[in-house]
């Protein structure tokens, strides 16, 4: 409380907190470290520094919110894992003819969804149908993605469970003010922001991407979504064995294929090595399409994997191909295929790597994955699907892949959790506890195998957020929190509280746009109490401001998890975010503020 940080010790806290958040921001910005060592590494010195009281440490871990984000990100797996989601995707893409309705039916189905379950999965399943109609249509991904994206988020902010802000918010309400906001609270502000938004990106903001995304048949850009370096082993009896690199360039053009170098002995051999003879037991390094490597592998009697590396030649009957994007914070991003071993493991070979549609000279099996990348795996057809979710990756083809899809349970899946939802909006039940008999029903049920129960949780966010409430909380009790009040506050001196509640929806929107959003709510709920008692009007407006705002970041691809997740499958470069992103950011402002004024008046 207050009255514990009289004196100079207050001043002394301040100091300490302001300097800690300026290193978490800072390294958020940097973006080297991931965010929940970032923010663990801060409570960590907060405790030493004596800030945090030593009883508080870990109060953030069992917050209420981190236990419903946690809940949710369960329920949202369950849900994808019974097909519900993928029965309406594919019905939705029958009707797109246009590319504009195209854009319009996903958005709008991404921004429903988002509404009752994690954003995060909402794209990882609608973004395979969307590539899939992409390829059908004969035009690039990168037209669809980004809207894809955008709505995602924008239908979090229509329910409490929709986006972590929403929860963090309701959560902090609860404890300043003794009653959080409730299931449907945010909805007539979120479905005002949700349905401008979505009209915004289906009629104007694809237009606003950069030309080369917009020709209409770029086919150059599909191939940015599939463009492989790969490794091919020459086999004995392969025609290819006596010939020159050179020799097979007809046959590499007949197949769309390029054999970008040979390696032989684990040495690669100077350039292109157009006139090196090929012997049995060398490497081609080609680039290709996943159906033109088959192809090509056919023609030549080539092998998908190299001889002598963890396994033999991979056999080829009941292989696959899988595509697979990486998500921020996937067990591979960071760390290469031969460190993770799983040729050695699974009998799954990474075939290849696409990053922004740009090509490898490396060895791709020693490359470090990024964030965005898109990666081919080859392998057993009933382990791939395993695999890429062991991996942390999404995949990127059609459920046809992955034979774990229960469809027959949907209408169970869905009725539980329709159920749990009413209950919890009716206040009969606790909203953790009405989701934790979900969990707990679809495990029984099988709905959701136990073991993708803790998967499915994304642990750094967990961290991130257990780690940040402290801080929060800390800086509101050393008066922290009202120091950056009374500046926006005084900034806007003078002016209508509209005014001020328009600035701190700027400032946290600049936040959320390069920081984490979880980290942004955590940081800026109390500001927004403490303006509102400093101004003595209702601080609902105020908190309703900061939920918007923070789930909001559409101007970098590392504001949102979902834009970074479109950022390889689209091709799409950092700056191509905020050329829809802006004029979305700022129509937000302009259609949430009287939303917001009207249903929480001041």
């Amino acid at each position: 409380s207050n009255a514990d940080y009289q004196g100079t010790t207050m001043t002394t806290d301040q100091a300490i907190l302001f300097t800690l958040l300026f290193f978490v921001f800072a390294l958020l910005i940097w973006g080297r470290l991931r965010y929940d060592l970032v923010a663990f590494m801060a409570l960590t010195a907060a405790l030493i520094l004596g800030v945090v009281p030593k009883d508080q440490a870990f109060s953030g871990f069992g917050h209420p919110a981190t236990i419903i984000i946690a809940l949710v990100l369960i329920v949202s797996k369950g849900l994808s894992n019974s097909g519900v989601i993928e029965l309406v995707a594919k019905q939705v893409s029958r009707f797109s003819q246009s590319l504009q309705t195209h854009i319009a039916a996903m958005a709008g189905i991404a921004a429903g969804l988002s509404a009752v379950m994690n954003n995060v999965a909402a794209l990882a399943l609608l973004m395979p149908v969307d590539i899939q109609a992409a390829i059908k249509a004969k035009r690039s991904p990168a037209l669809t993605l980004m809207p894809l994206s955008f709505a995602t988020i924008l239908g979090g902010l229509i329910t409490l469970i929709g986006t972590p802000p929403n929860i963090i918010i309701a959560e902090f309400r609860q404890q300043a003010l003794g009653q959080g906001f409730s299931m449907f609270d945010f909805a007539p502000v979120g479905l005002a922001c949700a349905v401008v938004g979505v009209l915004f990106v289906a009629i104007i903001g694809w237009r606003r991407l950069p030309a080369e995304c917009r020709e209409q048949n770029c086919t150059q850009n599909l191939f940015d979504v599939s463009e492989y370096v790969a490794e091919l082993h020459v086999p004995d009896d392969s025609p290819a064995v006596g010939q020159r690199v050179r020799d097979l360039d007809a046959v590499a053009e007949d197949n769309d294929v390029a054999i970008v170098v040979l390696i032989r002995r684990g040495k690669r051999m100077p350039g292109q090595a157009r006139l090196v003879e090929i012997s049995a037991g060398d490497i081609l390094v080609v680039e290709a399409i996943p159906e033109a490597m088959d192809k090509i592998v056919g023609v030549l009697k080539l092998d998908y994997s190299a001889k002598g590396f963890d396994t033999g030649p991979l056999s080829s009957d009941d292989m696959s191909l899988l595509e697979v994007v990486v998500p921020g914070g996937a067990r591979i991003e960071g760390r290469s295929a031969s460190s993770l071993r799983i040729q050695y493991r699974y009998g799954v070979t990474l075939l290849g790597v696409s990053r922004e549609g740009r090509q490898f000279r490396e060895r791709v099996r020693h490359l470090e994955i990024r964030a965005g990348d898109v990666l081919l795996l080859f392998g057993p057809g009933d382990v791939l699907g395993e695999i890429s979710s062991w991996l942390g990756a999404l995949p990127l083809a059609g459920a046809e892949n992955l034979s774990v899809t229960k469809r027959h349970k949907a209408w169970l899946a869905a009725g539980l959790f329709a159920a749990a939802i009413l209950l919890a909006s009716a206040g009969v039940l606790y909203l953790p506890v009405a989701l934790a008999i979900v969990v707990a029903a679809y495990v029984l049920l099988n709905i959701l195998p136990a073991r993708q129960v803790y998967d499915s949780i994304e642990w750094p966010v967990i961290v991130l957020l257990g780690s940040m409430i402290p801080l929060g909380v800390a800086l509101e009790a050393s008066g922290g929190t009202a120091l950056i009040a009374d500046g926006i506050t005084g900034l806007a001196e003078g002016y209508s509280p509209v005014v001020v509640l328009t600035l701190l929806m700027v400032v946290t929107m600049t936040l959320s746009d390069v920081m984490n959003n979880t980290a942004t709510a955590v940081i800026a709920a109390p500001i927004a109490l403490d303006i509102a008692h400093r101004l003595q009007v209702n601080p609902d407006p105020f908190l309703m401001a900061v939920a918007v705002a923070a789930s909001c970041a559409f101007l970098t691809p590392i504001g949102h998890k979902n834009n970074t997740l479109v950022m390889g499958p689209g091709g799409y470069r950092f700056g191509d975010y905020w050329r829809m992103g802006l004029p979305l950011e700022v129509l937000i402002i302009v259609v949430s503020i009287p939303m917001i004024v009207w249903v929480w008046p001041l």
